[in-house]
């Protein structure tokens, strides 16, 4: 039986808590870089070479007047990518979008370096989808391009 700092070795679980720990402490003590951490994700988005990068043009965190009394309202984003226009609804409920022009798609919603969750956008290119848990984006399929949204934070 192997030893640890604490003793015999443990549960998966204490391995877990003990990393998460890890993390933490390392969040506070050296940050990531913010600059890197948007490089980071760039070149992330950017492993499909033959996807066309949607541009995030609209995010109601950002460029949305506040409305007073409004809990916890929902965040629209708007992504470009030549003649298509994505825009999506995000809240504790899910995700709720549409494609512009309207058109079918086959969309993804990424969520790190695990597969996605799979959707399909009706002729209407609409689509929904569970919320995100973290950082996110959406690899839309239509009928002659691929393209990858920006990553965001939920």
């Amino acid at each position: 039986m192997s030893e640890t700092v604490d003793g015999p070795r443990g549960s998966d679980a204490d391995a877990d808590l003990l990393e998460e720990e890890l993390r933490q402490a390392a969040a506070v003590l050296d940050p990531l870089p913010p600059a890197l951490l948007q490089i980071a994700v760039d070149a992330y988005v950017l492993h499909r070479l033959d996807a066309e990068v949607a541009e995030l043009t609209f995010d109601s965190l950002v460029d949305a007047v506040p409305v007073r009394g409004a809990e916890d309202p929902p965040r629209m984003l708007t992504f470009s990518a030549g003649e298509v226009t994505v825009d999506v609804e995000v809240t504790a409920h899910g995700l709720m979008g549409q494609l512009m022009p309207p058109q079918p798609a086959r969309i993804e919603v990424l969520g790190g370096p695990r597969p996605g969750s799979s959707l399909t956008a009706d002729e209407m290119g609409r689509f929904t989808a569970a919320p995100p848990s973290g950082p996110f984006a959406l690899r839309l399929r239509t009928a002659g391009d691929v393209i990858e949204t920006e990553w965001l934070r939920t």
